[in-house]
């Protein structure tokens, strides 16, 4: 499988499909030992004047443990045919078992920092910033009770998106 690195410029996708209903793999760790997870919040756009991404991690997840460590994680994209795997890596926890083996997914590494060699498309992404979703911040209440029933508030990641590779 291999990847070529394009421009930021040259994409064209609807982050509100490929996030929200396609979702993405949040992928950090190193060659020796990695973990990815499955969401389907977040964004791109533009921070302080970089290409940026947002991610959103909650504390129990084991994934937070290899962002918070790293200096970069990836998010990845896939074809529909993933979608079991997709399914199982937001359901599994890769603390109890091998849930990458077992998704059957590769680990493909760009830069030292882990994705998947089964992606249509990879971001590369150097964390900028993070902070915790704060309840007392929220403007509209029933976001608190709805979302967070256990108030176990994301952290949110704003990375700038070093490297974009799409598949061949």
């Amino acid at each position: 499988m291999a990847f070529k690195e394009v421009k930021i410029e040259e994409l064209s996708f609807n982050p509100f499909t490929k996030i929200g209903k396609e979702w993405m793999l949040i992928t950090a760790g190193n060659e020796e030992k990695c973990n990815t997870m499955t969401a389907s919040w977040g964004g791109v756009g533009v921070m302080w004047g970089k290409n940026a991404v947002t991610a959103y991690i909650r504390p129990q997840r084991y994934t937070k443990e290899f962002v918070d460590r790293e200096e970069a994680f990836t998010i990845s994209f896939y074809d529909e045919k993933y979608r079991k795997a997709l399914n199982l890596c937001g359901t599994v926890s890769g603390k109890d078992t091998d849930k990458i083996s077992q998704a059957g997914l590769t680990p493909y590494f760009v830069d030292g920092v882990p994705a998947f060699a089964e992606a249509d498309m990879i971001m590369v992404c150097k964390k900028m910033y993070h902070d915790e979703i704060k309840p007392e911040k929220f403007i509209e209440a029933e976001i608190d009770d709805r979302w967070y029933p256990q108030r176990d508030y994301h952290t949110m990641y704003i990375a700038e998106i070093l490297k974009v590779l799409v598949k061949e």
